[in-house]
């Protein structure tokens, strides 16, 4: 059995490398192989965060996956990271894709928001559906929360099956009592464009706290903040798990919209990997996710996020218990172990 992975990104993209990548070892324990094919280089991830221009990437890349859909190369089933060719209507889509290979479509993400939601009619009018479209006629959806499900199935998906976004255990040290500093580390791991949506807005009240506990915010792939408490951290996959280890508290603020209900919490899954209390927004699946009490806070208020810093900040043994209480969570919930096997299962039946 053959899958091609029309992935988005390379492995530097977080979602097409935990949605597909990963999965590689145990469909292949499975007796299937694969193909991962991204869509955009490593170079164009490049320039898109460091705020370059990437047309000529994109174009590239565009070429580049028209060209091995029109090749018809021998697969048994297409896995589709939300979209083959994003922002192209459904028609051309749907022209380029063998019509006589199934497809699975995997969304961990509201990308449909991108176009149903965007500013201009036009945009609106010409690709509001598409996703919806291309849900509808594959043979199954992952969908990394209930959110994003719930989409599919008003979309009509003949099947949908909620997968959420996990990781490899194997990878991640759990922290233990005595890895807890007396000068706390408050981190956030992510994306630059995450960053100022999200993280940039919360800085003045971490600083804030920060500042009257000895405490230092690290921020991970984030941007220079201009606030002395903030470190502002490379992000390096090889690194990323010693990264992780040195926060004493993770958290993963969000501001209720339906993009970030389309979230799959893969922060704070990696947080509690790493036996790391958690604070969280309680938008969408982050909710599920954290046990308010258990293994971690959520907070909607600025208020409420200094409250729960605080008492995390101030009581070493809390971090500890809710970090293993966090952990436990995830070996049971949301590790590949446990998914491995399941998605390799979904991926044969679609190819019967």
């Amino acid at each position: 059995m053959m899958v091609k992975m029309l992935a988005r990104y390379s492995r530097n993209g977080a979602s097409s490398r935990l949605r597909f990548l990963q999965y590689r070892a145990e469909l292949q324990t499975a007796g299937i192989e694969s193909e991962f094919s991204p869509l955009f280089s490593e170079n164009y991830l490049d320039k898109l965060y460091s705020g370059r221009n990437t047309f000529v990437s994109a174009f590239r890349s565009y070429f580049g996956r028209g060209s091995e859909l029109l090749s018809r190369s021998a697969n048994d089933l297409l896995w589709i990271q939300s979209e083959s060719l994003p922002w192209l209507p459904w028609a051309i889509e749907a022209g380029l894709l063998p019509r006589q290979v199934p497809r699975v479509v995997d969304c961990d993400d509201a990308i449909f928001h991108r176009y149903d939601l965007h500013r201009k009619a036009a945009v609106r009018s010409l690709l509001g559906s598409k996703v919806d479209r291309l849900m509808e006629s594959s043979s199954l959806v992952t969908a990394g929360n209930e959110y994003l499900a719930e989409r599919a199935h008003a979309a009509g998906a003949q099947r949908v099956e909620i997968v959420p976004t996990v990781v490899d255990m194997k990878r991640y040290a759990c922290k233990s009592a005595s890895d807890y500093k007396s000068d706390p580390v408050i981190g956030w791991i992510g994306s630059p464009s995450t960053w100022r949506e999200y993280m940039v807005p919360l800085i003045p009240t971490l600083a804030e706290i920060a500042k009257l506990e000895n405490a230092r915010i690290h921020a991970v792939g984030g941007e220079a903040s201009g606030d002395a408490l903030v470190d502002t951290i490379p992000w390096v996959e090889s690194e990323e798990a010693t990264r992780l280890r040195s926060m004493d508290i993770g958290i993963m603020p969000l501001t209720d919209t339906p993009w970030s209900r389309g979230k799959c919490g893969y922060k704070l899954i990696q947080y509690m990997a790493s036996g790391l209390p958690v604070v969280a927004s309680p938008v969408g699946v982050n909710a599920e996710i954290v046990e308010d009490g258990v293994n971690g806070f959520l907070a909607s208020s600025p208020a409420e996020w200094r409250e729960a810093l605080t008492v995390l900040l101030r009581d070493p043994d809390l971090r500890h218990k809710m970090g293993v209480e966090g952990r436990k969570k995830v070996e049971k919930q949301y590790s590949l172990s446990v998914w491995g096997p399941k998605v390799a299962c979904l991926l044969k039946q679609v190819m019967g």
